[in-house]
């Protein structure tokens, strides 16, 4: 099935299926529980006219030993059924929760375009649950109309009208609740998704937050996330009224039905057309069939509820690909040779470059858009609009994402750290040796950074990472991308929150560990820029000028503003 065609309602007969065995082995035991609850007024009925009655002692026993035989079925029945319902559950909201982990993590991009990364992950907690607990939901319907049957059986029994009434009366009765259950859909995937903005409001809120305290905007930020919850908690008890009104409506109409069989029932028995015994199983399988009816009305609900958040779900399963999965492979060993041609992208306006193999290379660009489409274009996670960028003379395009991040690491200047230790987060799933690590900390000048630290590289970095200065984020940061010793290393603005006797070393130290691989410094710091064999510089999305930093800082005005000032 292709991405674009998922819906909401692939991704519940996905969860369902995916949990079928569970499932069926849950509804046969609910269906047996069910049986067994329904046949309790109809024993009792007969304990009435055979023992009481007529006053056998055997009778009377015989049948409570009946009594306790169903009892003991329908209790075991019920906690097994339940154990395996509620696993059925948490396993079909776990698949959920993989395929929207391997989606979020599909190297071809597209589902965060758009989405806050706390709206995600609301989505992948929220409402991969309600997805699950439809799959939980479905052996109590089974279970319900199960014991629907078997009691509209049993009427039949005592009195052909009274079973008529009920196999006749449940259907319409059905449909009512589904037309009832509308309105809670709509408004529950609005909760959701008012929910999930809070959600990625709070998460970007509090990822800012040293900045927000440094600048004085705790204000605004206060006021943002109060109108953000606001609109949350308005929708919540919109939804909320919504259940109510609903649940409310469908045990009126289960009220009345249960009245109208007693009502049938008693006059059955004033006319002599049922005994006594069949009276009080008449009414017994009344009251019992309000418990079918409430896991409908359950069953109903989780359902409406279920088919906002399946909605949601296949909203992020089906997002496009960023970029296409191209199929051919690189020319071994990866030289680092790139070139861009007429590359077109939101601030880039048909740029071209060469950068020879194991040259360390300078882009200046004083718009930051410019740089940011530069680094997406140079990650494969957009495609220009127009022209190409090749690496060893393979276009990007015609490589999979895989394959071009495996040769080209794009080290953007916003890169996070992780709640690990600083070792863990150097390493970041590669598998360095210890003298590759020892190389990136001293050329990063983050081995001052660890040894500053209480338990040097194995020190905990709480709150990913911002336990530690701006500039020492950078250091650990630039260590974790040189560690990954790839073909082709591009790094933005690594040391703009570094001092400048440290960004002198790193400079130096940086050329020297890099030598012989491509590098390619995106940024204005002249420390790292005299460093470099050849200096492009970006205007207008385009390149102006390129030379050697001494030459350029001599010749270009608009250099000396962009790197000097």
């Amino acid at each position: 099935m292709l991405d674009g065609e998922l819906t909401g309602g692939h991704v519940l007969r996905r969860a369902i299926r995916g949990q079928r065995r569970r499932i069926v082995a849950a509804s046969s035991l609910g269906m047996a529980h069910q049986c067994c609850e329904a046949l309790v007024p109809v024993v009792i009925g007969m304990v009435i006219d055979e023992a009481v009655a007529t006053g056998s002692t055997s009778a009377l026993w015989r049948w409570l030993l009946a009594l306790a035989v169903l009892f003991l079925v329908l209790s075991t029945c019920y906690r097994t059924a339940a154990r395996i319902t509620d696993g059925s559950g948490e396993h079909a909201a776990h698949r959920i929760r993989l395929d929207l982990g391997a989606k979020v993590l599909d190297p071809r991009g597209g589902a965060d375009r758009g989405r806050l990364p706390g709206a995600l992950t609301a989505v992948a907690t929220g409402d991969a649950a309600r997805v699950g607990a439809v799959a939980a939901a479905l052996p109590y319907a089974v279970s319900a109309l199960a014991g629907l049957a078997v009691s509209a059986v049993a009427l039949l029994r005592i009195s052909v009208p009274l079973g008529l009434l009920v196999l006749l009366g449940v259907p319409p009765l059905l449909w009512l609740g589904h037309v009832i259950s509308r309105p809670l859909e709509r408004r529950s995937e609005a909760e959701q998704e008012r929910a999930a903005h809070a959600s990625g409001v709070a998460a970007d809120l509090v990822t800012g937050l040293r900045v927000l305290k440094g600048i004085g905007a705790e204000p605004a930020a206060v006021s943002r996330y109060r109108r953000t919850s606001q609109e949350s908690l308005a929708a919540a008890l919109r939804a909320a009224r919504s259940r109510a009104w609903h649940d409310g409506a469908i045990l009126a109409l289960t009220g009345v039905f249960i009245a109208v069989i007693g009502l049938v029932g008693a006059h059955l028995a004033m006319r002599g057309s049922i005994s006594v015994g069949d009276l009080v199983a008449a009414v017994g399988l009344a009251q019992y069939l309000l418990g079918p009816f409430q896991l409908l009305t359950y069953v109903n609900g989780e359902f409406a509820l279920g088919r906002a958040s399946a909605d949601r779900v296949a909203e992020v399963l089906a997002s496009p690909p960023a970029v296409a999965a191209g199929q051919k492979t690189l020319p071994q060993p990866v030289t680092g040779r790139l070139r861009l041609r007429g590359v077109a992208l939101g601030a880039l306006r048909r740029m071209d470059a060469d950068i020879a193999p194991g040259s360390l290379v300078g882009i200046v660009a004083k718009d930051s858009a410019v740089a940011n489409d530069l680094l997406l274009c140079l990650g494969r996670e957009l495609d220009p609009d127009e022209g190409t960028v090749e690496l060893d003379g393979v276009p990007l395009t015609e490589l999979h994402p895989d394959t071009v991040r495996r040769a080209v690491l794009v080290a953007h200047h916003d890169a996070a750290l992780f709640e690990s230790s600083l070792l863990d987060n150097v390493r970041a799933g590669t598998d360095p040796t210890e003298k590759d690590v020892e190389r990136a900390l001293a050329a990063s000048a983050a081995d001052d950074v660890a040894q500053a630290l209480p338990q040097g590289v194995d020190t905990l970095l709480a709150e990913r990472g911002r336990s530690l200065s701006g500039g020492q984020r950078q250091r650990v940061a630039l260590a974790r991308a040189l560690a990954a010793d790839p073909p082709v290393l591009v790094v933005h603005d690594p040391t703009t929150a570094v001092d400048t006797v440290t960004e002198s070393r790193i400079a130096a130290r940086l050329r020297e560990l890099r030598s012989g691989r491509t590098t390619v410094l995106v940024t204005t710091s002249p420390a790292l820029l005299a460093a470099t064999d050849r200096v492009l510089v970006l205007e207008g999305g385009a390149v102006t000028a390129e030379g050697r930093h001494l030459e350029l800082v001599s010749a270009d005005e608009a250099y000396r503003a962009a790197v000097l000032a």
